[in-house]
């Protein structure tokens, strides 16, 4: 063979080898990253379930049970059942929430399922061989405190991945197979746990036990979407650029710009126009509309409420990734 082709053959099988390691090298370094952020993932999932759980069970054993006090959902029938009969609170944790985690497994997935598993069955175990101090006898405090607990307890679970109250499995499983909205499912449920309180334990503490569902569904929702509110706003005005700089340089937020056309006057003429779309929170709505009447007055604006972003240029609240 000519040397110079065995030159060239031989550099050919040199290059070929080196871009096979450099291949084999990439997707190792791909595949160890992948396996980082699995471990780091479930590291945080671990933290914020077992801090739910002992927050939940801090509400329960410091403010709740001695004052027979219950909540809404699955929870509040398991508390329910505890102040009428012997059984044990964490039981009756397991056995009501079974069904939803079996539901569970079914209509939301395989990792949901084994999560709230274990989530509720920590919550039984921590329940069961913890000691917690009885915080107060008020009856106000202990409605107003024990709720804020409880669902800080439930909240960070929700942030983990799984949830102590099964009731919101159910509301799913019930709004796909009635066409219903899982909040008036929710609703609902908690009408007739309430009803049998009054029943069982009396009007005062059915109230209260209401009390107790409000500050845990508002400190739910605290722990789940945070302090702030975000607010998706779409603009469609003349001065597109100009408005589209001020968010990007005076609003310091990203934007979004499709191109679109806007139609206008009795024929339906249209138009070509830019669409810009950005993301704030709902302190910053009077700074924008400010700067918005100094560009264009007539500008069309549409804002919504948007329940959780990722990336781009806002400021994550913390745990929001979990």
């Amino acid at each position: 063979m000519n040397p110079l082709w065995k030159k060239i053959l031989l550099r050919t099988i040199l290059l070929s080898r080196e871009q096979q390691s450099s291949a084999f090298f990439r997707d190792t370094e791909k595949e160890v990253r992948k396996a980082q952020v699995t471990i780091k993932n479930l590291l945080k999932d671990l933290f914020l379930i077992t801090l739910g759980i002992f927050t939940a069970a801090f509400g329960f054993k410091g403010f709740l049970l001695t004052n027979h006090f219950i909540d809404g959902g699955a929870t509040g029938i398991s508390l329910l059942i505890s102040a009428l009969t012997p059984l044990p609170l964490y039981l009756l944790i397991i056995g009501v929430n079974l069904p939803f985690v079996i539901m569970a497994f079914k209509v939301v997935g395989k990792q949901f399922a084994i999560k709230t598993a274990i989530a509720i069955a920590g919550l039984s175990l921590v329940l069961a061989t913890v000691s917690f101090p009885n915080v107060t006898d008020d009856s106000l405090l202990v409605a107003i405190f024990g709720g804020f607990f409880l669902g800080a307890g439930i909240g960070f679970s929700i942030r983990g991945g799984a949830v102590i109250d099964g009731t919101e499995v159910l509301a799913i499983f019930l709004s796909r197979k009635f066409g219903t909205t899982i909040g008036d499912i929710i609703i609902g449920i908690n009408i007739l746990i309430f009803s049998a309180a009054a029943y069982f334990l009396g009007i005062e503490i059915a109230l209260y036990s209401m009390i107790t569902y409000l500050s845990a569904s508002k400190t739910l929702d605290f722990i789940v979407e945070g302090i702030e509110e975000y607010i998706g706003v779409t603009i469609v005005a003349g001065q597109s650029e100009e408005i589209r700089q001020m968010i990007i340089n005076t609003m310091g937020r990203g934007v979004t710009v499709y191109s679109g056309k806007r139609g206008y006057g009795k024929r339906g003429d249209t138009q070509d126009t830019d669409i810009i779309y950005t993301v704030i929170t709902r302190l910053e709505i009077n700074k924008l509309t400010t700067e918005l009447e100094k560009i264009e007055p007539t500008a069309f604006v549409v804002m919504n409420s948007v329940k959780d972003i990722k990336g781009g240029m806002i400021k994550k609240r913390p745990l929001s990734d979990a």
